[in-house]
């Protein structure tokens, strides 16, 4: 067996950064941005401005006096030249016009027909947001992470469509001649398939494309026929068949059909019977068949994956910090993942493991929205120790 460390510098030597498309600003959010983004124009585009009030030209001292020569709002310029002595209405993001001086708010206003008096106190502010305040045209976004102000950023910026990471398509293969899919009326030595769909939630919310395949049964034909339906897609992750059992035929039919293994098993609870290698130069990551097992080696290896293939860097799961509510005893040789409950209602967060951790129990793992990190031969830990965690 090898760490987790270990396991997860080896799954990133599998995998690398896919290929850049042009896509509408309308579809880029939530992607990684892999080129520079140019303004094609400043923000504000001219002097605007901040405040509804009056635009004045020449001194504005309390009881100054203007008139009145025009109006502007947004999307509406006034076109014309103030001269000292006149003003023009003035709303929220309207140009302000050559000649004025300052944007007097209208609360500071007093207006007699095309007349206006300045009242006293007077607000020093002048109102007036710059061209470019905000950025200049020929100013670049940098490669990055999509998020929705990003996309505001770049819509401002005049910018239509960018080149982002293409999404990785991840083919997803259950096996076992147990499963049926929900829905389905199951034998009685038969269970329900839940590992693939939560994979493929997790794939989706990443931002994967995922292809749920239809479900191999235990023989090398049926896998060797789903194993061809995957070619084409960036990842393979298969559920099941990958430990030692006479009928556990993942890894010899990968080994048959060409695959270059990196390892086979890891130092983890849960999560020991972990497979990953490349098949025909496809990455491939052989997941347990309980359920848990699957869904946290998901976390822990799935979907540090998936960033990397979409120019997120090789990083392992981000872990946080939190004291725990509950003691716990010494921990064995492998780094178990234990399901927590993390309360973020106190100033420290603190955890809590459940007392159950069988790796079948999906109701444990529904409730939790941690997995509480032990490390190997980690001692016993006391109420009020430190300790990792991953949010899930």
């Amino acid at each position: 067996m090898i760490s987790v460390e270990e396991a997860l510098a080896r799954v990133f030597a599998l995998v690398r950064c896919l290929d850049a498309e042009t896509v509408p600003l309308t579809k880029a959010c939530g992607r990684f941005m892999a080129n520079p983004a140019t303004a094609t124009r400043d923000q504000p585009p001219f002097a605007a401005a901040a405040m509804d009030g009056y635009a004045t030209c020449g001194p504005a001292t309390a009881g100054s006096r203007f008139a009145l020569v025009g109006e502007a709002s947004a999307g509406h310029a006034w076109h014309g030249t103030l001269a000292p002595g006149q003003a023009i209405r003035i709303f929220t993001g309207a140009p302000v016009p050559p000649g004025a001086d300052r944007v007097v708010i209208q609360e500071d206003v007093s207006r007699a027909g095309d007349q206006i008096t300045l009242s006293d106190p007077l607000d020093s502010a002048t109102h007036i947001r710059a061209m470019g305040q905000d950025f200049k045209a020929g100013d670049t976004l940098s490669p990055r992470l999509l998020r929705p102000s990003d996309v505001a950023l770049l819509a401002a910026m005049n910018v239509a469509a960018v080149s982002v990471i293409r999404r990785p398509i991840v083919a997803i293969i259950a096996t076992g001649d147990e499963l049926v899919m929900p829905g389905e009326v199951p034998r009685p030595d038969q269970i329900i398939a839940s590992n693939g769909l939560a994979l493929k939630a997790m794939v989706e919310e990443a931002g994967g494309i995922a292809r749920l395949l239809p479900i191999a049964r235990d023989t090398e034909a049926s896998l060797t026929t789903v194993f061809n339906l995957a070619m084409g897609a960036d990842l393979i992750v298969t559920i099941g068949g990958a430990s030692v059992g006479d009928h556990d035929l993942v890894g010899k039919v990968a080994a048959d059909m060409g695959m270059d293994r990196a390892f086979y098993k890891v130092a983890m609870r849960p999560g020991k019977p972990l497979m990953a290698g490349r098949i025909n130069g496809t990455p491939m990551l052989g997941l347990p068949g309980n359920p848990v097992s699957s869904i946290v080696c998901g976390h822990i290896f799935m979907l540090p994956m998936l960033r990397a293939l979409q120019g997120l860097g090789s990083v392992a799961p981000k872990m946080q910090r939190a004291t725990l509510a509950a003691a716990l005893p010494a921990n064995g040789p492998r780094a178990h993942y234990m399901r927590a409950v993390v309360d973020h209602g106190t100033d420290i967060p603190k955890i809590t493991a459940f007392s159950a951790q069988d790796s079948a129990l999906l109701t444990v793992l529904s409730q939790a929205n941690a997995l509480l990190l032990r490390p190997v031969n980690d001692g016993p830990r006391g109420v009020g120790d430190t300790v990792e965690y991953l949010p899930i």
